[in-house]
């Protein structure tokens, strides 16, 4: 299981380096549930990862990572980068609407 979660870990980090490389301009990245299949350590590793990718495209004023998952623990990971301020979190209301609320990463942890 090790294994193959290192493997999945590696895949997204070759990912993230060749959206890097041939999209040194770009304006968003997105992952859609980047954890899936990933156990707390490597979970905590991507976060790091991606809180540093993020430190690294903080200067470019057009850069936004964009991030779908349902694993709050994650979101509270990268909540701790100085570089995150807000989140969207999306959710149904009673009669079923979508409802997307943005959120302060300041009220998830205290940061890093």
């Amino acid at each position: 299981k090790q294994w193959y979660q290192r493997r999945v870990r590696a895949a997204l980090l070759i990912r993230l380096a060749l959206a890097e490389t041939f999209c040194d301009n770009c304006g968003i990245i997105a992952l859609d549930e980047p954890t899936t299949n990933l156990d707390r350590d490597n979970i905590e590793s991507l976060a790091k990862c991606l809180s540093n990718f993020i430190k690294q495209r903080h200067g470019n004023g057009n850069f936004q990572l964009i991030v779908i998952t349902h694993d709050e623990d994650f979101v509270e990971l990268l909540g701790r980068s100085e570089y995150i301020d807000h989140y969207y979190k999306v959710f149904k209301d009673p009669e079923q609407f979508s409802v997307i609320v943005k959120k302060s990463v300041a009220g998830l942890t205290e940061r890093v």
